[in-house]
């Protein structure tokens, strides 16, 4: 029996989570501060609207994933003076930048609609590429899927054996505690909070520079809201965040072939299975709330007003 197919269906896997993985790793830095950013499918669609009409002028893809982070940072800021200045409410405020930056995309990226890019170029490694079945898996693939690995081991590394990460750690278990031995609770939120922008704009960068290399109304298809879900998924815990990342990337690609093998499922039901399994892990999960309660921060979408 052939198994040719395998590469294939694990480089789209790979494809498939990438993006997961750069808006969940932002979100995860920004939860971690205590703060709750439900824009993320926002920021990601202005990211891919931004970062492909910046290539698609300037003919550079360096460029352009420069301008979807920058892109996705900047809804991030105005999130941030919206919450941590005047002290919005986080919930309402991440759904209302979800909802401009599904708008603002499809008003920015009307004329791009069905024009096509050159993907970005893979990165070829003498000899490493070349190998059998891990080669073209682990040494050809373009340098935001390797960003998205070095990114998350730089946050782990940062959150768990840095002073910083610790500071940025009490500050979500206790702001007010924070603030009262000297640290500045809505600086330290402010830079989480541009970072998992930033994230997220590359996240959407990478869809419509690498992963789809075209701009199209609602392009994320939902993946911002995924991330979110993946966040809660590996209990705010980096190392589980790229199995999730990597799981739901599979479940979305599963779709795709279990169509293309022509079994008799409806399509419609095939299209559900990403969130279907992102409410079912979520119910899981949700049964063990002395976990939650252990990993979540405890201060995760409260208010901070500083008194003194």
């Amino acid at each position: 029996m052939s198994f040719v197919w395998i590469v294939p269906v694990l480089l789209s896997v790979v494809s498939a989570a990438t993006p997961l993985l750069l808006a969940a790793t932002g979100e995860l830095v920004t939860e971690k501060s205590g703060v709750l950013n439900l824009g993320i499918e926002g920021m990601m669609l202005v990211g891919a609207v931004i970062g492909f009409a910046v290539t698609m002028t300037t003919g550079s893809t360096i460029l352009g994933i420069a301008a979807a982070a920058l892109a996705g940072a900047a809804l991030a800021f105005a999130f941030a003076i919206l919450t941590q200045l005047l002290l919005a409410n986080q919930v309402a405020t991440g759904l209302a930048l979800a909802i401009l930056g599904t708008g603002l995309s499809a008003l920015i990226g009307k004329s791009y609609v069905g024009v096509a890019l050159t993907p970005l170029p893979k990165l070829t490694l003498p000899v490493l590429s070349s190998l059998p079945f891990i080669g073209p898996i682990l040494f050809h693939q373009d340098f935001l899927v390797y960003a998205s690995f070095a990114l998350l081991i730089g946050v782990s590394w940062f959150l768990y054996r840095t002073h910083a990460g610790l500071v940025l750690r009490a500050i979500g278990d206790s702001h007010e505690a924070a603030h009262a031995i000297g640290y500045r609770v809505i600086a330290i939120r402010f830079a989480a909070i541009l970072f998992g922008g930033l994230c997220s704009g590359l996240a959407g960068g990478y869809m419509s520079l690498s992963y789809t290399p075209m701009w199209a109304e609602n392009m994320t298809a939902g993946r911002g809201w995924i991330a979110l879900a993946l966040v809660v998924f590996a209990t705010w815990r980096p190392a589980r965040l790229l199995f999730g990342a990597y799981l739901f990337g599979g479940i979305t690609i599963l779709q795709l072939h279990v169509q293309g093998l022509g079994i008799a499922i409806p399509s419609q039901f095939l299209s559900m299975l990403p969130y279907l399994a992102t409410i079912l892990v979520l119910v899981l999960i949700s049964r063990d709330s002395t976990k939650i309660r252990l990993n979540a921060p405890a201060c995760l979408g409260k208010r901070f007003h500083a008194t003194g």
